[in-house]
């Protein structure tokens, strides 16, 4: 028998997660000791080590909780072919942010030189290379911490007013 703190770094995990998988019944309630300790055995060290394979694996939850209980014939399959097409489709997505990237790069000498490009021409490409509102809302968060004055300056370059430039730098410091 190993405590929830040996169990919790045995599988490179928090002892909060632990409990917090014991808490929605991923994870089989410990037996106490006699001094009301959490004490786990061999299966749920095993149990603990399959949920945190299918967590590496980018499962939800409740996909967890589908194969842990004994799926019907196929379903953990069907479960775990799903979730390789969401990655699929998020590497796709990342690509194609990758080619809009170059594109623009391709097409610019420096921001200094072009004076061509707007706001809504840059939305625009933006939209058309598969950014949503909120991948849009991320780009800018992270353009803000990462570098805060080219931030600025490509905003300006994009022609925008200073009053929504300062919506936007504000916006996009509180997440």
């Amino acid at each position: 028998m190993i405590s929830v703190t040996q169990l919790a770094r045995a599988c490179g995990l928090s002892r909060t997660a632990v409990l917090y998988y014991e808490s929605l019944g991923l994870l089989a309630a410990a037996s106490r000791s006699d001094g009301n300790y959490r004490q786990y055995g061999d299966k749920q060290v095993s149990r603990l080590k399959q949920i945190c394979s299918y967590r590496s694996a980018g499962l939800k939850l409740a996909d967890i909780r589908k194969l842990l209980a004994e799926p019907k014939q196929g379903e953990a399959a069907a479960i775990l072919k799903h979730r390789l097409a969401e990655i699929g489709e998020e590497i796709e997505r990342l690509r194609e942010h990758q080619r809009a990237i170059l594109r623009l790069l391709e097409h610019r000498t420096s921001f200094d030189r072009r004076i061509d490009m707007t706001k809504e021409k840059w939305v625009a490409i933006m939209k058309a290379a598969g950014f949503a509102d909120d991948d849009m809302h991320k780009w800018h968060r992270e353009f803000e911490r990462s570098a805060p004055e080219d931030h600025q300056e490509f905003l300006e370059y994009l022609k925008i007013p200073k009053p929504e430039i300062e919506r936007i730098r504000k916006w996009s410091r509180e997440g």
